[in-house]
């Protein structure tokens, strides 16, 4: 595989891709000016590693969404929610008091009236002592709850009437060889459920699609200039299949970052939106070595999606935008200036 550009480098290269992927070889890129949100696509916020025990950042964060919807006249169709869900203790399990204070006041239903579609972190697989998972996915059976969880992972198509895009959201929590995983801590999937996993996601990509566009999201992210780095595993797993399958957009969080990662030749652009309200963390690899975007800031991420174009911005906790691109069904991407 070839290295991914910098911003420079992307933009640079623009009038070369474009060449290229007239001959269906490589995604065209172009600079292009800033964009008002179309209010008649439909519009999903997304954000990570949002249920810090300080949740300090994290009310910024939620305020920065409410504040931007609101000033933009948007209907929040849906939310992502790339794991990471609740740090540290959750007493009570699915009764917990943290499930009003952090997520149903802090992203309130009068201002985000939709499904709140959610992932499981590694932090959410952490035993304190009853088991999170179990906690999220009993919350989502709750009447009239937002929550919407209905396993550990699973296929929807958006929206639901004239669905515009399909998303497979995959538990992402696989046994690895480094870290606590390694050493037999309760962090994961087990050996069999990972294998279970991969032979639904095969199965799902191999249907017929019915919508322009395919999003796959999982917490962690395939490729990240964070300090986790690239994941091993998933690069054998899911990568080739997202290559394979021509997937628009992967997204992720676990890096406390955000960031827009684009591949030579590759047709998946990689997406991570960590800022959600976590302690931050420093990049290893800047984006000026693999990018285009790539910044230690809190912040929530907007998908804009219609027939024709999806469009995703990172905003920061003021709700400036300060990064953006476009993707066509074909894979065309344009990076917004």
């Amino acid at each position: 595989m070839n290295g991914l550009l910098s911003r420079r480098g992307f933009l640079r290269q623009s009038f070369a891709f474009s060449a290229l992927a007239s001959l269906g070889s490589l995604p065209s890129v172009a600079a292009k000016s800033g964009h008002e949100p179309n209010v008649a696509a439909k519009q999903l916020l997304i954000l990570g590693d949002w249920g810090y025990e300080d949740f300090t950042a994290q009310s910024r964060v939620a305020g920065a969404m409410q504040r931007y919807v609101s000033g933009h006249g948007i209907k929040t169709d849906a939310l992502l929610m790339l794991g990471d869900n609740w740090y540290g203790p959750l007493p009570g399990g699915a009764e917990s008091s943290r499930w009003k204070t952090q997520f149903e006041e802090m992203y309130p239903k009068s201002v985000f009236d939709c499904p709140a579609y959610a992932i499981l972190g590694n932090h959410d697989y952490q035993r304190m002592p009853e088991s999170k998972v179990d906690a999220e996915l009993e919350y989502a059976k709750k009447a009239g709850t937002r929550w919407t969880l209905p396993s550990q992972w699973y296929r929807f198509e958006f929206p639901a009437k004239k669905p515009l895009v399909t998303v497979i959201a995959l538990d992402s929590n696989v046994p690895h060889p480094e870290g606590p995983q390694a050493k037999g801590a309760n962090f994961t999937l087990t050996v069999e459920q990972q294998a279970e996993q991969l032979v639904w996601l095969k199965t799902e990509l191999e249907k017929p699609l019915r919508t322009p566009f395919l999003i796959v999201m999982g917490h962690h992210p395939i490729y990240s200039n964070g300090p986790h780095g690239d994941h091993k595993v998933l690069l054998a797993d899911w990568e080739p299949l997202l290559r394979k399958h021509k997937v628009h957009m992967y997204l992720a969080g676990h890096d406390h970052d955000m960031q827009h990662l684009e591949f030579d030749g590759h047709p998946t652009s990689f997406v991570l939106s960590g800022g959600g309200g976590a302690d931050l963390y420093t990049l290893k690899i800047e984006e000026a070595q693999r990018g285009p975007y790539a910044s230690k800031v809190y912040g929530f991420s907007r998908l804009e999606v219609t027939p024709e174009l999806l469009r995703l911005e990172h905003l920061d906790e003021t709700g400036r935008v300060i990064h953006g691109f476009t993707k066509s069904p074909d894979g065309a991407v344009q990076i917004l200036s």
